[in-house]
């Protein structure tokens, strides 16, 4: 057996012993890599966020794998910083609803094969798809199918990081059965996923959420506490704000289609806030997405309060905007979570196609939208969702979030409990694995190094 000398493995040895013995006809992944001289990853993701996961598992694995790493796939500019060519521009599949996907089936099934002749002619250990699971998912089953209509020998293991929200769909639960069938690992963001999809016959492991990375790169989670922005030594004092500034960051979102459809509507909302706040500026956080870039940038012309461009590539950048301001107004996603870590009182929203919406309204079986919320069950950030995501509304819920105090506390006051929630080590993470040395990506590029198939 060969002997992974670099890392501390995330089970204990006697749980490796009894699990290896069981199934000795199946080699480890690092046993693989040893053979070839390389461990060659195959890794996919279509959006933003994925973009970022990715990233921090190519390092972690880079930084964990005795043998050299070989990347290919799809991915954004993080992941190309980690040494992968992307196929094509990850913007071609960051499209996100129902409806609106309907024009880009046909651009979708040229990226499927084009990724699945890539794939098996690039012959990976492992095949990892971040989230986007409906392009994930495709690529992950067909890709099973082709290696097993011909026969091939040494099929990839595949893992899929980020598992599909189920919890929030009626009969959602019953879907999680066929995955095993193409997923032979999910990696769980979210606690409770990981029990859930065992019951079901998955394999999964519960790593945490991604953005314990940032929170964890900058002990934000005992650091931050409630307090009045302060700009002065922060990088948005070269911009001269005057202190007496009302600042409110605006996430509008980081796929093209969302951000075409949010980002009027903020802008009337922020209009509608400058007789209330005369002094208000914005700072748009702009997501690594060239079109999403663009865009933004053409709709400053029509503006209507000053405002500064926080572009993406530097967490300290972001949370320098996030402690600068005293609200933020998103739209719905990840960065609720981000906001909840960073105890910046925030407004989530969302709009999408009204067909769409109609089978939201009709499919959801959770009351929120937000993750903070549907994690703590409590309308802790305020949502404005649909019909309610209307200017008026949003400059109101705005209003009142940047000036009661109690409104305000009771978010900050939450993010110490939903910051438990999303570690792992709470839920009595193996010791083998040193907690100081924890993160997301270390946990799951691990468990992709000692894998067994059961």
């Amino acid at each position: 057996m060969f002997r992974i000398s670099k890392i501390q493995l995330s089970f204990s040895l006697a749980t490796f012993t009894k699990r290896f013995s069981s199934f000795q006809a199946t080699k480890l992944v690092i046993d693989k890599a040893a053979i070839d001289g390389e461990l060659r990853v195959f890794i996919v993701s279509g959006e933003v966020s994925g973009d970022n996961i990715g990233s921090r598992l190519m390092a972690s694995l880079k930084n964990l794998s005795p043998f050299p790493l070989r990347f290919h796939g799809v991915g954004g500019s993080l992941m190309c910083k980690q040494g992968m060519t992307s196929l094509f521009p990850m913007e071609d599949l960051a499209v996100m609803g129902l409806w609106e996907l309907l024009p880009h089936l046909y651009k979708f099934r040229v990226k499927l094969k084009e990724t699945i002749d890539a794939a098996v002619k690039f012959k990976p250990h492992v095949v990892v798809t971040v989230d986007s699971k409906g392009f994930s998912f495709r690529l992950l089953k067909e890709l099973r199918a082709r290696y097993n209509q011909k026969r091939l020998e040494n099929s990839p293991l595949h893992f899929h990081y980020v598992a599909p929200s189920f919890w929030a769909w009626r009969g959602g639960e019953s879907r999680l059965g066929g995955l095993s069938e193409f997923v032979d690992h999910l990696f769980c963001i979210l606690p409770n996923e990981e029990k859930i999809c065992r019951e079901h016959g998955v394999e999964a492991t519960f790593v945490g959420h991604p953005i314990l990375e940032d929170a964890s790169e900058f002990n934000l989670a005992r650091t931050w506490k409630l307090q009045e922005s302060n700009l002065e030594g922060l990088s948005f004092s070269k911009y001269s704000l005057p202190s007496d500034s009302m600042v409110i960051s605006v996430l509008p979102g980081s796929r093209l289609q969302e951000v075409e459809r949010m980002l009027p509507i903020f802008s009337k909302a922020m209009k509608l806030l400058k007789e209330p706040f005369p002094r208000l500026v914005t700072l748009i956080h702009v997501a690594s997405n060239s079109q999403v870039d663009h865009y933004i940038g053409e709709s400053l012309r029509d503006w209507p309060v000053p405002a500064i461009l926080v572009p993406s590539g530097s967490t300290q950048l972001k949370y320098d905007a996030f402690n600068a301001s005293q609200a933020a107004l998103c739209t719905s996603g990840t960065v609720a979570i981000e906001l909840q870590l960073a105890r910046l009182p925030s407004l989530v929203s969302y709009r999408a196609h009204f067909l769409t919406e109609l089978v939201i309204r009709y499919k959801a079986k959770i009351p929120y939208i937000s993750l903070p919320n549907i994690l703590l069950d409590s309308p802790i950030i305020p949502e404005a969702l649909f019909q309610a995501c209307n200017p008026s509304n949003l400059a109101s819920i705005l209003e009142r979030l940047l000036l009661d105090e109690k409104m305000r506390e009771k978010q900050v006051v939450a993010a110490e409990k939903l910051t438990l929630l999303l570690h792992p080590s709470e839920r009595g993470m193996s010791s083998d694995l040193e907690s100081q040395r924890y993160t997301p990506s270390i946990l799951a590029a691990s468990t992709i190094l000692s894998y067994v198939k059961p």
